[in-house]
């Protein structure tokens, strides 16, 4: 149990990453995957081929933004 939780997300704060939108949360974000880890993305539509900036890092998902 331990384990799982100290498991490093493999995207980092402020680090930028090339993803594809692949689904749209119920909040309306876009959600891309790196390395089957969640990010989510405000702005985005399912399809969207987009540069993000990772902003925040939780234990099982993440919240990016684009660059423009």
């Amino acid at each position: 149990m331990f384990r799982e939780e100290s498991r490093s997300a493999p995207v980092e704060e402020g680090e930028v990453y090339d993803v594809t939108i692949e689904d749209i949360a119920r909040q309306g974000d876009g959600i891309a995957r790196v390395e089957g880890f969640v990010v989510f993305v405000p702005g985005t539509k399912v399809g969207d081929e987009v540069q993000i900036k990772v902003e925040r890092v939780l234990p099982k998902f993440a919240f990016g933004s684009l660059v423009e």
